[in-house]
């Protein structure tokens, strides 16, 4: 029997194979996470001389991406990478296009229906919450802080994502004995972050620690910080944006860690859609066709692991 190596991996995978044409459909954003998405599956379907990129505008809401979708389908791609505005909204134009023999590979917000994708690659949103708490969990022991006040600063309250992490979040502290003190909702926006913490710090004189649910709002949760000069407390980030990385190897704010929600999975995704619409399979696995579902492990970025995670940064 053949036995799937790293040789085969170097020459197998890698090598150029049939054409392949991957349409390719994300909320536009002018930086940030989101922005991130869109230049790393650019960049790596560049990687591949045998891909051709095919971006179409996902437009100002799910209605606009729907209709962009379809236009896309049209065209007869071999193979379509969405993210959506919303992965509930979405779902009839994933199913609009596996029905036209179009495999799909669902990005980050999730379809509900299985049959609307081949491939749905996303990160541990309840894994994230679990991470964060964990590390609070540990830091509270080793400073020997008993009855903890801990805040939570999430993002966009009616997303399923932030649903999940919170979950993850409340479920580990009260595991440990531990919950949430405060919790305030942002929006994934600097300025909205500010805001958020700003009204934390109010409701709550003494903090412990903090678990703010997005590296781009936190740049406004450290502005407040500083504004308001609440530093008697600790604070875990999420996503992984480089700035959040630098902060927490510089270690001279309150960031100490950030649980990981890579942006890289869009390059991966434009992987898969490759191989998936080559027909092949994923060279580490013996099966011959790449999973119908991949979560991303969400990890624990601290001062002692930031520089080998700096590379996947945004």
């Amino acid at each position: 029997a053949q036995t799937k190596g790293a040789d085969a991996a170097a020459s197998g995978n890698a090598a150029p194979g049939q054409k392949v044409v991957i349409g390719f459909s994300a909320p536009a954003a002018d930086h940030g996470w989101l922005a991130a998405i869109t230049t790393n599956a650019k960049a790596q379907a560049a990687a591949y001389s045998d891909v051709e990129f095919k971006t179409v505008e996902a437009g100002a809401d799910a209605a606009a991406q729907r209709a962009a979708i379809s236009t896309l389908i049209s065209q007869k791609p071999n193979v379509i990478v969405m993210l959506p505005h919303d992965g509930k909204e979405l779902n009839a134009a994933g199913l609009e296009a596996m029905k036209a023999g179009i495999p799909v590979v669902n990005l980050d917000r999730a379809f509900p229906d299985a049959l609307a994708y081949r491939l749905q690659i996303k990160g541990d949103n309840y894994g994230m919450g679990v991470a964060a708490a964990h590390y609070i969990v540990d830091q509270l022991k080793v400073k020997g802080v008993s009855n903890p006040v801990i805040g939570e600063i999430a993002g966009i309250d009616s997303l399923e994502l932030t649903q999940e992490r919170s979950k993850g979040f409340a479920d580990t502290l009260a595991q440990n004995g531990l919950k949430v003190s405060n919790r305030r909702p942002a929006e994934f926006t600097a300025d909205s972050g500010q805001q958020a913490a700003t009204s934390l710090f109010q409701a709550l004189p003494k903090i412990d620690a903090v678990w703010n649910h997005d590296d781009d709002q936190g740049i406004g949760v450290l502005a407040a910080v500083n504004q308001a000069n609440r530093k008697e407390f600790f604070m875990v980030g999420g996503a992984g944006s480089k700035k959040a990385m630098e902060d927490i190897q510089a270690d001279n704010t309150v960031l100490k860690a950030t649980v990981t929600y890579s942006p890289s999975m869009a390059s991966s995704a434009i992987s898969l859609a490759r191989l998936i619409a080559q027909g092949k399979g994923m060279s580490d696995l013996v099966e011959l066709q790449v999973p119908k579902e991949i979560i991303l492990a969400s990890e624990t970025i601290t001062k002692e692991n930031a520089s080998n995670y700096l590379k996947l940064g945004f």
